[in-house]
């Protein structure tokens, strides 16, 4: 059973993935396969995220303990990840990106979120044996540009890191799951995002991959 920075740990390296990709309304499926390479990230470019624009949520200035996090950076886990992605059509897009990993207990908000409430791909229960939840935090977002903030929840048991991200048209959960040290499951469930204070209900693209870490000369 990892740990919840020893799951990021286990993360780095170079990874290939197929994907299945529903889009539920229109009725189509398409697939597209994918390269990417996972570093753990360093103290310098945390703090960077910390200080930077994407560090809030809600229109709200997600705030961290400084004193926790520079006595023990390590509970702040994340990667920087780069990627390369071509469908089944031809279609590529490149990006790179570093998201960070703040657990509840480092954070402090001055009012509670203004955020929807949580989809049901999404739940957790409160009492789930040793869950962290949290905020996860990037500096560019996949469907939507800008500096991306989210909730998030690590399941230690089942080795399984869960993020739902809060775009202005969507709402996305995206699952990943480490079932062998070179092997991992993916979902993604995209909803259309929801009136205020609504849950999110529509589905709109639904997603299946299986992703291997490849042996790097």
């Amino acid at each position: 059973m990892l740990s919840f920075s020893d799951f990021f740990d286990a993360c780095s390296g170079f990874w290939t993935t197929e994907r299945t990709y529903h889009s539920t309304l229109q009725g189509e499926v398409e697939r597209s396969y994918t390269e990417y390479w996972v570093t753990s990230l360093e103290r310098g470019v945390k703090q960077l995220i910390l200080e930077g624009a994407a560090a809030s949520a809600g229109n709200q200035k997600i705030v961290v303990d400084r004193d926790k996090f520079e006595a023990d950076d390590r509970r702040c886990p994340g990667f920087a990840i780069a990627f390369n992605t071509r469908s089944e059509k031809g279609e590529e897009v490149s990006m790179q990106l570093n998201a960070l990993f703040v657990p509840d207990e480092l954070v402090v908000l001055e009012r509670p979120l203004d955020l929807p409430p949580p989809p049901l791909a999404a739940h957790v229960g409160d009492t789930a044996d040793a869950t962290v939840k949290g905020f996860y935090l990037r500096d560019a977002g996949y469907s939507e540009a800008g500096a991306i903030a989210g909730r998030f929840t690590y399941q230690p048991i089942r080795q399984t890191l869960e993020m739902t991200t809060y775009y202005n048209r969507s709402v996305a959960v995206d699952q990943m799951r480490i079932v062998a040290p070179d092997m991992r499951l993916r979902t993604i469930v995209t909803y259309q995002r929801p009136p205020a204070n609504q849950p999110p209900t529509i589905i709109d693209l639904v997603g299946f991959g299986v992703e291997r870490r490849q042996a790097t000369a």
